[in-house]
């Protein structure tokens, strides 16, 4: 269901950044499928729009893997010529590294720990939270379809994916169990008891280095 609004909260930016994503990330795909991944893209923006994020958060979760993967410094620069300062902060912030080589994945992930940690910004938070929730969320639906054999795909493996995604919604929810933060921590919760039931070896740690 649906109503008309007089004061829509998105513009023809929004539109004009569908577009820059979907080509940015033309030939990307989610790891190991053949799903586009702009399909992550748009899930993340709708899931910040639905969680009260503003048209430059929006924008920011089309675009936050943008500088990350498809061009460093030299995209950061058009974003912020297209879309603004703000959009690029967020996006600086939700990255965990610049260009390639990337350094180590442990390094990453205890690096974004920590800087998620140090910021209070709830622009910032909104998106990653958002960001991370559709990745479990997914990560879910792959594991019960594809079972242990799924942990192949990731840098981290088993152990190191399910440490991570738990320090993350143990950050979130550590400043108020609200909006993404309460969904992000539910949904690890989920995949913590799925693979629990399938793989007794692994057992729930608490968030320290795997």
């Amino acid at each position: 269901m649906s109503e008309r609004t007089d004061n829509p909260k998105l513009s023809s930016r929004f539109e004009e950044a569908l577009g820059y994503a979907a080509r940015a990330h033309w030939q990307q795909v989610r790891k190991s499928t053949d799903t586009p991944y702009v399909s992550h893209l748009l899930a993340v923006a709708g899931l910040v729009l639905e969680h009260g994020g503003g048209e430059d958060e929006a924008i920011a979760a089309l675009l936050h893997d943008a500088v990350e993967d498809q061009g460093g410094s030299v995209r950061r620069e058009d974003i912020r010529l297209r879309f603004g300062d703000e959009v690029v902060r967020i996006v600086d912030a939700c990255s965990d590294s610049e260009g390639e080589p990337k350094p180590p994945w442990s390094e990453r992930k205890h690096r974004y720990l920590a800087h998620l940690a140090a910021t209070s910004d709830e622009k910032v938070r909104r998106v990653s939270a958002c960001d991370k929730l559709h990745n479990v969320r997914t990560l879910i639906a792959d594991y019960r379809a594809h079972g242990a054999q799924l942990w192949a795909r990731f840098n981290g493996k088993r152990d190191g994916t399910l440490w991570y995604y738990r320090a993350v919604a143990d950050e979130f929810t550590a400043r108020g169990p609200a909006g993404p933060a309460a969904e992000l921590d539910l949904a690890v919760g989920d995949l913590e008891d799925t693979v629990q039931r399938a793989e007794p070896d692994w057992v729930a740690r608490s968030p320290v280095r795997p």
